[in-house]
């Protein structure tokens, strides 16, 4: 019987620290049948040396060696120029490959007869595909990091304390959007001892932000008859007119916050502008404002980067959080190997690697060949 091969690729994105395959990944996909090859030093920034990936099964090799065995290669985020061209005709590429970003790169590696498997075209309202769901294990690190970041960068207590000297009141923090990354970032800011209030265009978020003891907070929404979520399972992208009344509603919850986590994404497009620099500037010094929707299509917060912290002149600490499942590098990458695993799990059948455009998750996940 024919085995598959697949090979864990290290990534060459600048600041990226994640890996495909840990090894305890490595160890689930050996029992299932699967040869796996990493490439040397994959794993080092996640603090996976190459012995731990041996001792797992793995073969340790180059890279041109990996690129020649594999039939699958996979990787983190979507591949450089250099990587793309080391994958030949028949070999599936997979991993976030962020298609609807990168429609040129999809459409160079189907031309060249490169298969693409991109996880972030995963339908999140498929409930059997919950294993494989890269985005929403990605998002709940980010989550988790924000509100541990946007702590560290506030010069007062998340807690309410009472001293000797007297009582230091909590934080009032305001999570914008209750999705997966929202929800977690909610979460650990209670866990700090903050007073946290929560807004989503989704109504029936209020159930969720409310179960971990925030408030959610009522301002304008969306029509019922145009509910703010998609068939996808993500918010839907407000409308001009509908992001303008928002904006309006929350410029006075915004000013009187001491600590804001924007999360509002929308895939492959830019992310709706929910904090103004007008906004920003009634603020009180010492704010803090974490973006973590920043990317180089834009943010949520005006002015926002990637991986770039400002303070405004008004004391208002603004903080693009570009790479925050990165910078949890061996958490994130355990979670997402285990997606792997999961998928892999799926496409390898009887010793092969069956991508069938009419299976319901893997023709979706193939979305990008025809993007």
């Amino acid at each position: 019987m024919a085995t598959v091969t697949v090979g864990a690729v290290r990534e060459k994105a600048p600041g990226e620290r994640r890996v495909a395959l840990v090894p305890e990944a490595v160890t689930l996909l050996r029992r299932a049948g699967l040869d796996v090859l990493v490439e040397a030093g994959a794993g080092s920034r996640a603090w996976f040396t190459d012995a731990d990936y041996t001792a797992a099964g793995a073969a340790v090799v180059a890279p041109d060696e990996l690129y020649a065995r594999a039939d699958a290669v996979l990787c983190v985020g979507p591949p450089d120029t250099e990587t793309a061209r080391s994958l030949r005709t028949g070999q599936t590429l997979i991993g976030l490959l962020e298609p609807l970003r990168h429609p040129a790169l999809a459409q160079e590696l189907y031309g060249r007869g490169v298969r693409t498997v991109s996880l972030d075209l995963l339908p999140r309202t498929l409930s059997r595909a919950q294993s494989m769901d890269a985005l929403t294990s990605q998002a709940s690190v980010a989550g988790y990091k924000a509100a541990l970041v946007a702590a560290e960068s506030y010069d007062r207590f998340f807690p309410m304390l009472t001293t000797a000297a007297g009582t230091m009141r909590p934080a009032q923090v305001l999570v914008l959007g209750a999705g997966v990354a929202g929800l977690q970032a909610i979460a650990t800011a209670r866990r700090l001892g903050a007073l946290v209030t929560a807004y989503d265009v989704r109504p029936e978020s209020r159930g969720e932000v409310e179960s971990l003891g925030a408030r959610f907070l009522d301002v304008q929404s969306p029509p019922p008859e145009e509910p703010g979520t998609e068939r996808t399972g993500y918010a839907r992208e407000l409308t001009a007119d509908e992001q303008h009344a928002q904006r309006e509603a929350l410029d006075a919850h915004i000013a009187r916050s001491d600590v804001v986590i924007t999360t509002a994404q929308v895939p492959g497009r830019r992310p709706p502008l929910l904090v103004s620099a007008a906004v920003l500037e009634r603020m009180q010094p010492g704010s803090v404002v974490l973006d973590l929707a920043a990317s180089d299509l834009g943010g949520n917060v005006e002015g926002s980067e990637p991986d770039k912290t400002d303070v405004l002149a008004g004391g208002v600490t603004v903080i693009g959080a570009g790479h925050l499942p990165s910078a949890m590098a061996t958490a994130a990458s355990t979670a997402y190997a285990r997606n792997l695993v999961a998928l892999l799990r799926h496409l390898v059948r009887d010793g092969e690697l069956v991508l069938d455009p009419a299976d319901e998750i893997t023709g979706a996940l193939m979305g990008g060949e025809r993007s």
